[in-house]
C-alpha cells in the first residue's frame, strides 16, 4: 500500500483511503498539456475518455482534468496524462517525511562557558 499512498492524496485529513491527486499537477507532450486537479470524495473522474482510462488504471477515484492543445492526437494526449500521473510520485506527504534530529545551538551548548564573567587578562610585555 506504500506506493498507493505516495501517489494519491487524502483530502479530508486521515479519514478513509486516499482517492485523488495530492495537488494540482501538469503533464505535457507535444502541444497537449493535461492538468490534474484534486476533487472531493464522490465526484468521480471528470475527464475525456483517454485520460479517464489511464486515471482509472492508476487507482484514482475522484479527479478533475483540464486539457489544452491538440487533444485529438491521442498518443500525445495519453503521454501527457501519463506524465501528469508520474509527477504525483514526486509529492511527499508529511507522514512520509523522515524524522528530524535537532541539535543544540552553540548558545545552548556552551551556556555554562558563556555564563562565566569575563576577566580581562593583563598583557604580557615582550622584550626583544
Amino acid at each position: 500500500k506504500q506506493w498507493y499512498q505516495r501517489r494519491v492524496a487524502i483530502t479530508a485529513g486521515k479519514i478513509g483511503m486516499p482517492h485523488t491527486v495530492p495537488c494540482k499537477v501538469t503533464g505535457k507532450c507535444g502541444s497537449v498539456l493535461v492538468r490534474l486537479v484534486p476533487a472531493p470524495r464522490g465526484t468521480g473522474l471528470v475527464s475525456a475518455p483517454v485520460p479517464k482510462k489511464l486515471l482509472n488504471m492508476a487507482g484514482f477515484e475522484d479527479c478533475y482534468t483540464c486539457a489544452t492543445g491538440q487533444t485529438a492526437t491521442l498518443g500525445n494526449f495519453a503521454k501527457a496524462t501519463f506524465a501528469a500521473i508520474a509527477a504525483t510520485y514526486a509529492y511527499l506527504t508529511p507522514d512520509m517525511w523522515s524524522p528530524t534530529v535537532f541539535t543544540n545551538s552553540p548558545y545552548q551548548e556552551y551556556t555554562d562557558y558563556l555564563a562565566k564573567p569575563f576577566v580581562k587578562q593583563p598583557k604580557k610585555e615582550v622584550k626583544y
